[in-house]
């Protein structure tokens, strides 16, 4: 008889839990369920159901359909999981990966030379079990907003013509939860390099042109007077 392997990757959350289905399966009289070649259950006709190590109390296997299910899951459940039973017509075997949700995370800025403002994002909390494979930032922007992405997933630019009175929006994210943070632009910037100075800057010209102006009208008055 061949076999043809099928492997999964699944995702469990901490303190959850999870549920291998398998494929193709055909009521047998014997199943055994294995972890890296260590027996995690085990059921025949003859003895029953019984459950080893970590596991007892902890699993429930369906001798109908073979799917086997690990309640109340921590780190030390992670791994390869293979069922064997003559009732397998496909070798199924899952990678089980435990996964916690992400702490909220803190979000940072910073004002460059050019007026510009460098966003970061970053898990702080101590303790917590960060994989970067499984990590994912991403960031939401106003459309009065300028962003570009940073050097990094956890970076972002902001451009310094846009509206500084916004929020962005930082998230964290991995297969099986997500979190986010905002930050206030306006606390990026001194206060008198908000948008009520960009304003600022935009209506000075027109009044020292009106300034120069009335001046020069003034002083072709009183030349105008005193030739009279």
């Amino acid at each position: 008889m061949y076999f043809i392997s099928c492997s999964q990757e699944i995702y469990g959350a901490m303190n959850g839990n999870v549920t291998f289905y398998v494929s193709k399966f055909q009521p047998s009289t014997e199943i055994i369920w294995k972890k890296e070649k260590n027996k995690v259950v085990e059921w025949d006709t003859q003895s029953g159901l019984e459950a080893f190590q970590s596991f007892k109390d902890r699993v429930y296997l369906d001798i109908g359909s073979g799917n086997l299910t690990i309640t109340r899951l921590t780190k030390s459940d992670e791994g390869l999981y293979e069922l064997e039973s003559p009732g397998v017509r496909n070798k199924s075997e899952f990678h089980l990966k435990v996964i916690a949700p992400p702490p909220s995370p803190s979000t940072f800025c910073s004002l460059s030379d050019d007026g510009n403002i460098t966003l970061t994002c970053e898990i702080m909390e101590a303790g917590y079990d960060i994989d970067g494979n499984l990590l994912q930032y991403s960031w939401e922007c106003p459309p009065t907003v300028q962003c570009h992405r940073g050097l990094s997933p956890s970076e972002a630019y902001v451009l310094k013509k846009s509206d500084l009175s916004q929020n962005v929006q930082c998230i964290v994210s991995n297969p099986l939860f997500r979190t986010s943070a905002s930050i206030s632009l306006s606390t990026c910037v001194p206060e008198d390099n908000t948008r009520h100075r960009y304003v600022l800057f935009a209506i000075l010209p027109a009044v020292i042109c009106g300034l120069l102006f009335l001046k020069c009208f003034l002083g072709r008055r009183r030349q105008l007077n005193l030739g009279a």
